[in-house]
């Protein structure tokens, strides 16, 4: 179609057509920036499904708006009775420039918002349309003779530049296709609520990545690559990626053992000390299970990715495993001119009223050791609700012991240190 036109290049009406044609571009790109800065001014729409669609509807007003600025150029100039030829190609273009830019939404859509493919998107729909163009103007069969010329491994197998790209095209889309039956298989599945989470997360991060790699299996056949020609090349570059890709792979490895094993699971409560007890350094709650990382929030709101390979290798202290009840120890000293019976008295009268400090168990006061300073006392109760902070609960039984023996004239004795200065002789000075 192109063809002719361009052989005769004296012809006035193909250049009233380009003309024409780039008006149109320009009004149709000005059209879209208009309409992308109106969609973020105004304000979010009540329901998903109408900012789903007024989204997508946004990204398709440049090719609404060029098919109907080239179905006016083409009636005017059919009415005049010109040549229309280089309108209907760009009419035909516009046309695939829609379709393919609905589907590449949809399909990203349908991937989910974190998806490479929602990302690329623009770049995605420009390549695949750019080769529908190119196939409808004639020019892809010179330019696979051309790129099929071109040998990327000299010898007995040949593996053209085409044969790459080919390849590459064909890998892409059974990797989507896998990715999109893994998304739906991952909906399915976390809307099972007779089935645990954790096992939900694992049977959908395994078939997620089984899917995936099948598709790029299957792409591979399906596009006739030899492998026995890239032997070479894809042994240095696995060898590569062994060593590069080894605390990733080590981190996914790990992230499919804690959803076996169920040791962590979504809303556990967890530090990282490394000690035993009930120390609230690094303490936090598990958010959510990923395929190389933990997220874990405390409470100051902070969320911190912690890698899978950390909670496998390392000592992690599981508040609520299989019970989530927690003993907390409060130390007090008491002065030896202090009765040991009143002040144990006290510290029981201390957690009487505190709403979170269990009565099964009961709270248990005891005198720990007779120190340099003092009688070392210890209360001991537990709670049921960690994930709801420990240091507040500590924080409100201190005050309410202090309180009490302040009271009941309890004394908290201050550690102190006598200093002798000795003479020459090694009596002590004089006053």
């Amino acid at each position: 179609m192109l063809q002719p036109l361009i052989e005769n290049p004296a012809n006035p009406h193909l250049y009233a057509q380009l003309l024409a044609i780039v008006a149109v571009m320009a009004l149709a790109v000005l059209a879209g920036r208009v309409a992308r800065a109106a969609w973020q001014r105004r304000a979010p729409p009540r329901r998903p499904w109408q900012a789903l669609l007024t989204d997508g509807l946004v990204q398709l007003v440049p090719s609404l708006c060029a098919s109907g600025l080239l179905l006016a150029a083409h009636a005017a100039y059919a009415g005049a009775g010109r040549e229309t030829g280089l309108l209907d190609l760009a009419l035909r273009l516009a046309a695939v420039m829609i379709l393919v830019r609905g589907v590449v939404f949809a399909v990203g859509q349908l991937l989910g918002p974190h998806s490479w493919l929602h990302n690329w998107a623009s770049q995605v729909a420009a390549i695949v349309w750019l080769g529908i163009a190119f196939q409808m103007v004639g020019w892809l069969a010179g330019i696979e003779a051309t790129l099929d010329e071109i040998d990327l491994l000299p010898g007995g197998v040949k593996f053209s530049l085409w044969s790459l790209l080919k390849s590459l095209v064909v890998i892409t889309g059974f990797v989507l296709a896998g990715g999109l039956v893994a998304r739906a298989l991952e909906q399915r599945v976390m809307r099972l609520s007779n089935i645990a989470m954790s096992t939900r997360v694992g049977i959908a991060k395994f078939s997620h990545f089984f899917l995936v790699c099948l598709g790029a299996l299957v792409g591979v056949n399906a596009a006739g690559v030899d492998l026995t020609a890239l032997t070479l090349i894809t042994g240095a570059i696995g060898i590569g990626l062994g060593f590069g890709l080894q605390a990733i792979t080590s981190n996914f490895v790990s992230g499919f053992v804690l959803l076996l094993d169920k040791s962590i699971k979504p809303g556990d409560v967890i530090s990282f000390t490394g000690l035993t007890g009930t120390s609230t350094e690094n303490f936090g709650w598990v958010q959510e299970l990923r395929g190389r990382c933990v997220v874990v929030r405390d409470r100051d709101g902070v969320e911190t990715l912690v890698p899978n390979q950390n909670l496998i290798t390392g000592t992690v202290i599981n508040w609520s495993y299989s019970d989530r009840k927690v003993r907390l120890k409060l130390p007090v000293r008491v002065s030896y001119r202090d009765d040991p019976e009143v002040a144990l008295e006290l510290l029981s009268r201390a957690v009487e009223g505190n709403p979170r400090v269990l009565q099964d168990p009961a709270p248990a006061p005891r005198l720990m050791a007779f120190s340099d300073h003092g009688m070392d006392l210890e209360l001991r109760f537990w709670i049921a609700d960690p994930q709801n902070g420990v240091n507040n609960v500590r924080s409100d039984v201190n005050r309410r012991i202090w309180r009490l023996f302040r009271d009941a004239g309890i004394t908290i004795p201050v550690a102190q240190h006598e200093v002798r200065l000795l003479g020459p002789s090694g009596a002590p000075d004089a006053p």
